[in-house]
């Protein structure tokens, strides 16, 4: 099996973030939001993966290189713009050849993975096998009308009145009887090959397609407060260890990584809480769910539940909390903010 990874959209809900980078590469827990996906397809073990990419190619190309580093072999597939799910596979069809493969969207956090779900499909080998999770409002996702024997009947966008409160979640599994539909449909009225009509072709010409229901965490990471949830989340499962350099007026308490290359002078430190190579932490207070990335300052500031990218200062400021610095960023106290929150 083979994989097909999205990573074209443009990330409307993320900005100012997405001015500079793409939402993908939005870290949490110190890993880009890719790199957790790709790390669950490896889990599968997939180790061909086609990445499919858009105006932020050479940024992703660099983080991700040629995959070796995850046990992966990554071939890039350049989309001029963004088509729609389906297109993605039409332009994907070389790499993808007769094989079966797990198309995965580049924003989807599924910390628990898909390795159950993913036999079940190679057990059975249905045409399709869709990922689908309860949700409290169907109305604002593809919703999935299951049969008596859990077979799908109908996949239905944005249902005004939904049948079900199965919601697809961005996975889905495939064998080459995909091609025929995705060349068989018609652009929607917002101008895109849906996956959704696909599929849903591929049930009205008599295809076995089948539902697999995902129970753990998940969440379509497209906002400032799902990142920051996420983040919340993936720290949960936080192991410590100390291989910078941490001083002895320094207090830490919890599960608190300090990366080879970062310092810790004069501070307190309550995990979960993860700081990457080349930072120092100055005199600070870091609460629990904090991630800080590579090359920051933080210094003379009380920061918690929040995500500092590479390379951003954070001096003087009394309190920061459920807050995301850019990379790069300078948030310096300039009055009496002592409770102030920032996204920045």
């Amino acid at each position: 099996m083979k994989a097909l990874v999205l990573s074209g959209g443009s990330g409307t809900r993320l900005r100012p973030f997405t001015h500079s980078m793409p939402k993908q590469l939005i870290p949490i827990a110190n890993k880009p939001i890719l790199q957790h996906v790709l790390e669950n397809i490896s889990a599968l073990g997939v180790t061909e993966v086609g990445i499919v990419v858009g105006v932020w190619e050479q940024q992703i190309t660099e983080s991700l290189g040629d995959g070796s580093a995850l046990g992966l072999r990554i071939t890039y597939l350049p989309q001029d713009a963004p088509r729609g799910l389906a297109h993605a596979v039409v332009i994907a069809r070389d790499f993808l050849g007769d094989d079966d493969f797990v198309m995965y969207l580049g924003d989807n956090v599924l910390p628990d993975g898909v390795a159950e779900i993913a036999e079940e499909f190679g057990r059975a080998r249905p045409a399709a096998q869709v990922v689908v999770h309860k949700v409290s409002d169907p109305r604002s996702f593809g919703v999935v009308e299951l049969g008596p024997a859990g077979e799908v009947l109908r996949l239905v966008e944005k249902p005004a009145e939904p049948r079900s409160d199965l919601a697809l979640i961005g996975v889905y599994f495939f064998t080459a009887a995909i091609h025929e539909a995705v060349n068989a449909i018609e652009p929607s009225a917002r101008g895109e090959l849906e996956i959704t009509d696909a599929i849903q072709w591929l049930v009205t010409h008599g295809g076995d397609v089948r539902a697999g229901e995902y129970d753990g965490y998940w969440k379509d990471a497209g906002c400032v407060e799902d990142v920051l949830d996420c983040n919340h989340k993936l720290l949960d499962g936080l192991r410590g260890s100390l291989a910078g350099e941490v001083d002895e007026e320094s207090v830490l308490t919890g599960e608190v990584v300090v990366e080879a290359g970062a310092r810790v002078v004069g501070s307190w430190i309550e995990g979960p809480v993860v700081i990457a190579a080349g930072t120092v932490v100055e005199s600070a207070h870091l609460g629990p769910y904090t991630a800080i990335g590579r090359d920051c300052l933080i210094r003379h500031t009380h920061l918690d539940e929040s995500i500092v990218f590479d390379g951003a200062t954070v001096s003087s400021v009394g309190r920061l909390r459920g807050s995301m610095i850019g990379r790069s960023a300078i948030v310096v106290a300039t009055g009496d903010d002592s409770r102030a929150e920032a996204r920045i």
